[in-house]
């Protein structure tokens, strides 16, 4: 038999028409999805505000004590609610339904830990006089360089849009896990996996915001302290 003839009888061996090619459901595939875009808009954000940074006189206004002590532990909560949303995944599999929700209610629990202490850090910034486009007073005598250098006013800017918007996805986020937590007994595995998805992302996010917004901006030689 001539070679073309067996090319012609060759049994085809992919995908035979099913509804799932790659063996993700669509709505797995769509939380994929939207996590690869909402990638793109915070990497936006972090690339612009690395750019303002190296190209401004930036503040460095968080002292160890207690201002990256108290982050640390916001950062502790939210690792700890990536580890219990694991917990619940694991169980989800067993179809132990009442551990699913025990879990998720202590993702929940810390993730709202995390809002709260954020919010608590917030006011506290605010109150020193902190907005988007300006900084407190005394910030701005500690940090003006020595030729006159005004250190930026997009400090507040920068740091309430990233975080704010972290905030805005951990809130909803929790509001999201609240409605699984309520309809377990309903839903598939699949869905308390794609909630897991977008949980570990939102958790993934702060590992990067954490160190660009907070540790870079260590007050090291305790200026502000002065």
């Amino acid at each position: 038999m001539s070679t073309e003839a067996r090319a012609v009888h060759f049994p085809a061996a992919d995908w035979g028409g099913g509804v799932h090619p790659y063996r993700v459901g669509h709505r797995k595939l769509g939380m994929w999805l939207f996590i690869v875009s909402d990638s793109l808009t915070f990497s936006a954000l972090l690339i612009g505000y690395s750019f303002l940074r190296a190209s401004n006189v930036w503040p460095t206004p968080f002292p160890f004590y207690p201002s990256i002590v108290f982050s640390s532990v916001m950062t502790f909560c939210l690792l700890s609610s990536s580890l219990t949303m694991v917990f619940g995944v694991s169980a989800s599999s067993r179809g132990d339904l009442k551990a699913v929700r025990k879990w998720i209610l202590a993702t929940i629990f810390f993730g709202v830990a995390f809002l709260v202490l954020h919010l608590i850090e917030w006011n506290h910034l605010i109150s020193e006089g902190l907005t988007p486009f300006s900084l407190p007073a005394h910030w701005v005598s500690t940090f003006t360089t020595t030729d006159g250098q005004l250190p930026s006013p997009l400090f507040g800017a920068t740091f309430f849009t990233i975080t704010g918007l972290h905030m805005f996805h951990v809130a909803t986020g929790a509001v999201y896990l609240a409605v699984v937590a309520a309809r377990v007994k309903k839903l598939k595995h699949e869905d308390i996996e794609i909630s897991g998805l977008y949980w570990h992302f939102v958790d993934l996010v702060w590992m990067f915001v954490f160190p660009l917004i907070y540790i870079l901006s260590v007050d090291v030689g305790g200026h502000l302290a002065k």
